[in-house]
């Protein structure tokens, strides 16, 4: 019995390795068209609006590789410490890359914007800022980390004991919304905007309901890694480099906000002033998606958002503005 069990043990740390060894495989062999324009991390504004002049006008299939800060616009350094917190400037937060005009883009189509490779910088912070957050009332004094990354890492020293496996993603994203506003990119809004949903990483498809000709796309407030809610009001916050690709969609179905997919599941999201209001309209936005493009009755796909469909909450932290999404596995409506 010791030596079955002995071999059996073998078998599945061999197995293990062997799945691992795959998965850094696949990872690595992930290929991805190259970019035929490039945007550098100083073409960049930190409001949404249809005012804000195109850096670059590119044809619906293009490539774009850009360049994005980190959220503090160059505030913070890898050498800041808290003392530095009490001088941020909340006005240049969230430098946005772009915006990016798509020609034959017109309100009522979808922007399908792919994103192919993100490649992490070589350091981020997270902070604790007096008055911002979802406990804000409870942590009113200023705390700061930074974190420097190597080539290759996967994971971020938090402390001698715990390390945190770096998942990077654009934190804001979106369009232009029709408005001459200059709005804050703080929080989520129909437009996309401050979405903060870490399950928006390399590989991600996401589709924008455009608003204004050229939809105007910006891009920017990368993090490195993410909970869902970001309840602190930071992620680990760092500049990276983003390849995505941009598709003008005229045949698609409308769409109200955000919605995106992935190799494994679908999703919507809905941003609202509170978490009720939010989940609400995730969950009609999803039985509108079933019902639409997979021709469910409207009873039948509310009854699936049940039983299969996940809600998630992916920020909190602008109160009153939040974001909930809903994920639909593609196994459950074979889609794979």
């Amino acid at each position: 019995m010791t030596r079955l069990l002995l071999s059996l043990l073998i078998v599945g740390l061999l197995a293990g390795c062997s799945s691992e060894q795959s998965q850094t495989e696949q990872s690595e062999a992930r290929d991805y068209p190259e970019p035929q324009y490039s945007l550098t991390n100083d073409q960049t504004h930190s409001r949404w609006s249809r005012l804000i002049e195109p850096v670059l006008t590119v044809p619906s299939g293009s490539v774009i590789e850009v360049y994005t800060e980190e959220a503090s616009d160059g505030q913070l350094t890898p050498e800041s410490t808290v003392e530095d917190l009490d001088d941020l400037d909340f006005d240049p937060i969230h430098p946005l890359t772009g915006p990016v005009y798509v020609e034959d883009a017109e309100p009522g189509d979808v922007l399908k914007v792919t994103l192919h490779n993100i490649e992490l910088g070589e350091w981020g912070w997270t902070a604790v800022i007096p008055g911002f957050g979802f406990l804000a009332d409870e942590f009113d004094q200023p705390w700061l980390k930074t974190f420097t990354f190597e080539e290759g890492g996967t994971h971020a020293r938090f402390s001698e004991e715990i390390s945190i496996p770096l998942k990077p993603f654009p934190g804001v994203m979106g369009v232009a919304p029709d408005t001459d506003e200059m709005l804050s990119t703080i929080p989520p809004r129909y437009n996309g905007g401050n979405m903060d949903d870490p399950h928006m990483v390399e590989g991600t498809t996401i589709y924008f309901p455009v608003f204004v000709e050229g939809a105007l796309f910006s891009i920017g407030d990368a993090h490195a890694a993410q909970g869902m809610g970001e309840v602190c009001g930071t992620a680990i916050e760092a500049p990276m480099r983003i390849v995505y690709e941009v598709e003008v969609l005229k045949d698609r179905r409308p769409i109200d906000e955000p919605e995106y997919e992935s190799d494994d599941y679908y999703a919507v999201t809905a941003f609202g002033e509170t978490i009720d209001e939010a989940a609400e309209k995730a969950t009609r936005y999803m039985i509108d998606y079933l019902e639409a493009e997979h021709g469910m009755d409207r009873y039948d796909a509310y009854a699936l958002a049940s039983l299969a469909g996940d809600l998630k909450i992916a920020e909190v932290v602008d109160v009153p503005h939040m974001l909930v999404t809903m994920h639909m596995p593609k196994e459950v409506i074979e889609m794979e």
